[in-house]
C-alpha cells in the first residue's frame, strides 16, 4: 500500500512536467481558487484545514514533510539524532538562515518556538511535543530536546505545522497582554521563513503571499526558491462558479473540484486534472451531548442511534453519486494510508432493517428529526446530505440540511452549537497521534467537539504517546479503532484523493498526502 502510494505521489509530481524534461521559468503570479478563506494564520493556535495547508507556504519547520507524506527531510534543521535511550534528540541548526524581514533565524528563535508550541495553555496541537520536557541551547547551531519519555513520533512532529520557528523578538514586540492577542495581532501580518512572504489580505476575498528573498532552499536551476514571484489566492465558495473561472483562464488552479466535474475538466484539453494521493476521509460529526444546545434531549446521546444511522447510510451509493467512483468506504476513523490502521471491511454496510431494530430498542422506533451542517455552494457536502435525507426519511428519520458560512460553522462546530455537521480530515503527520487526539482523546477538544468521551481509548491514546514498542503501539491502536467504530461519534463515510484542476501551463505544485498546498515548485510556461 505505501510504495503504490508514493510511486502515485511520484507521477503526480511529474504530472505536466514531460517527466522534468521542461526547463523552469522563473517569474510570474499563480492565481489559486479556494472554497473557503482562512481563518488564523498562526501556527499554533490555528485548528483548521484552511489555515494549515497555507501556513507551510509562509512558515517553516526544523525538518519538512517528505513528497509523499511518509517520511521527513531535512529543513531548518540540516541533521537530527534520537539518542540511544530515546530520552533526546540533537538538531543540528542550518546556518545562514533568515527570516522574511531579513533578520537571522537564531538558536533562541528555535527554542523559544518549541517552548510556545509544546505550552499546555497554548493552542490543541500542543500534545504533540508534549514529551518534550527541555530545549536546550548547546551552541549556535546546535539545539538539544530533552524528552521527558522516549516518543515515537517526536521526529516526524518536528514537521508538522505548530512546530513552525517564528522570530521571537518580533512576536514579542507585537501588541498585546497575553499570547492569544500578541498572536492574532501578529497573524495580521505574519512573518516566517517559508519559501513566500505575506503581503495582503482581504478576509473573504482573497489573499496575496509574495516571494521570499531570503529562502534557503534551492531549486532545479541552482537558485533559490521559489519561482513565483507570487500566489494570489481567491475565495470562491461555489464549486460551479470556481471551475467557470479555471476554465475561462481566470484562475491558473483551483482545489476541492467536485467528484462529478471530474471526467469533464480530464476531457478539457486546456486543463490537467490532478488526483493527488491523500489520507483524507469524509464523514459526518455528531454532537453526542445528552442535551442540545436549546435545551432539547439529544438522541444522538445513544450509541444506538448512532449504530443506526450508520446502517441506514448506503455508503457504495453515496460514493457512486458524489465521487463517481473515486472514493472507498472507510474501515476505520482513519484513512488505510495511516500508521497502524487496521481494518479491511467498511463499516457499517448498508442495513436498514437493523437500523430500525435499533432505533426501535433506543426508544426512537417512531424516528425524530435532527440537522446537518454544510457548506453552501459545496457539491460534494449537498450531494452526501440529500442522499442521507432521502436514505434516513425510510426509517422515519428527518434530516435538515443547515447551509453555513465557513466561519460561522466553524465558530458553531467549536462551541458545540450543531447536531451534526459534514467534516473532512487529512493527517498533518505520519503518525496515528494526531488524528486520534482529535477524533477520540477526550481531553484535547472533546472528540472533535462532540462531547464524546471513552476513559479506555484515553487511557490507550496516553499509553501509546510512550509506547517505543511497535508492535505494543499498533495493538493500542487497533483497540482504540475498535471501541470507536462501536461507540464513537462520527458517521462512517468514505476516503478519497485530492481533486485539484491545473491549467495547463501549471507545473511543479502538488498537494502532499498530508494535505499541505506546496507552491514553492510551482511555476508558469507562457
Amino acid at each position: 500500500m505505501r510504495m503504490l502510494l508514493k510511486a502515485a505521489v511520484a507521477a503526480a509530481l511529474l504530472a505536466g512536467t514531460s517527466a522534468g524534461a521542461l526547463a523552469v521559468e522563473r517569474g510570474g503570479e499563480m492565481r489559486y481558487g479556494r472554497y473557503a478563506d482562512s481563518l488564523f494564520l498562526d501556527p499554533v493556535l490555528n485548528d483548521a484545514n484552511v489555515d494549515i495547508w497555507i501556513l507551510t507556504n509562509l512558515y517553516d519547520t526544523l525538518l519538512q514533510p517528505s513528497a509523499d507524506g511518509l517520511s521527513v527531510e531535512p529543513g531548518l534543521a540540516t541533521a537530527w539524532k534520537v539518542a540511544d535511550d530515546g530520552l533526546s534528540v540533537t538538531l543540528t541548526l542550518r546556518e545562514g538562515t533568515k527570516f522574511s524581514d531579513g533578520k537571522p533565524i537564531t538558536a533562541e528563535d528555535v527554542k523559544w518556538s518549541l517552548d510556545r508550541a509544546r505550552n499546555p495553555k497554548n493552542g490543541i496541537w500542543n500534545g504533540l511535543i508534549a514529551s518534550i520536557g527541555d530545549v536546550v541551547i548547546q551552541d549556535p547551531t546546535t539545539v538539544v530536546l530533552k524528552l521527558q519519555h522516549p516518543d515515537p513520533t517526536i521526529v516526524a512532529a518536528l514537521s508538522t505545522f505548530n512546530t513552525a520557528i517564528l522570530p521571537k523578538a518580533a512576536f514579542e514586540a507585537t501588541p498585546g497582554a497575553t499570547d492569544d492577542e500578541k498572536a492574532h495581532a501578529f497573524a495580521e501580518h505574519p512573518v516566517g521563513s517559508g519559501p513566500f512572504m505575506f503581503e495582503a489580505w482581504k478576509r473573504g476575498s482573497s489573499m496575496r503571499i509574495v516571494r521570499n528573498p531570503h529562502y534557503w532552499k534551492l531549486g532545479e536551476d541552482g537558485k533559490p526558491l521559489p519561482y513565483l514571484d507570487a500566489v494570489s489566492f481567491e475565495i470562491i465558495p461555489d464549486d460551479a462558479t470556481r471551475i467557470l473561472k479555471l476554465k475561462a483562464g481566470e484562475l491558473d488552479g483551483a482545489e476541492f473540484i467536485p467528484y462529478a466535474r471530474v471526467a469533464e475538466l480530464q476531457a478539457d484539453p486546456e486543463l490537467q486534472m490532478q488526483l493527488y494521493p491523500s489520507t483524507r476521509v469524509q464523514f459526518i460529526t455528531m454532537n453526542v451531548r445528552p442535551k442540545l444546545p436549546d435545551g432539547s434531549d439529544n438522541p444522538l446521546a445513544n450509541e444506538k442511534v448512532r449504530q443506526a444511522l450508520n446502517y441506514a447510510i448506503d455508503k457504495d451509493a453515496i460514493i457512486q453519486i458524489v465521487t463517481h467512483g473515486v472514493g472507498k468506504p472507510q474501515t476505520s476513523y482513519m484513512s488505510s494510508t495511516t500508521l497502524y490502521h487496521t481494518g479491511d471491511t467498511p463499516l457499517y454496510p448498508y442495513d436498514p432493517a437493523k437500523s430500525k431494530q435499533l432505533l426501535q430498542e433506543a426508544g426512537y422506533g417512531d424516528g425524530f428529526s435532527t440537522k446537518v451542517m454544510a457548506l453552501p455552494g459545496n457539491q460534494d457536502q449537498l450531494g452526501i446530505g440529500a442522499a442521507v435525507q432521502q436514505m434516513w426519511a425510510a426509517i422515519g428519520v428527518k434530516l435538515e440540511i443547515e447551509q453555513v458560512d465557513n466561519a460561522t460553522l466553524t465558530d458553531r462546530y467549536r462551541k458545540g452549537d450543531f447536531s451534526m455537521r459534514m467534516s473532512a480530515w487529512t493527517n498533518d503527520i505520519n503518525d496515528p497521534s494526531q488524528i486520534t487526539s482529535y477524533f477520540a482523546y477526550s481531553p484535547v477538544i472533546d472528540a472533535l467537539h462532540s462531547g464524546w468521551k471513552n476513559d479506555e481509548v484515553d487511557k490507550l491514546f496516553e499509553a501509546s504517546q510512550k509506547e517505543s514498542d511497535a508492535k505494543k503501539r499498533a495493538e493500542q491502536y487497533a483497540q482504540i479503532q475498535k471501541i470507536y467504530a462501536a461507540t464513537g461519534p462520527i458517521l462512517y463515510l468514505y476516503e478519497t484523493p485530492y481533486p485539484v484542476a491545473l491549467r495547463k501551463n501549471v507545473h511543479g505544485f502538488v498537494q502532499i498526502p498530508l494535505g499541505n498546498n506546496i507552491f514553492a515548485g510551482a511555476y508558469l510556461t507562457k
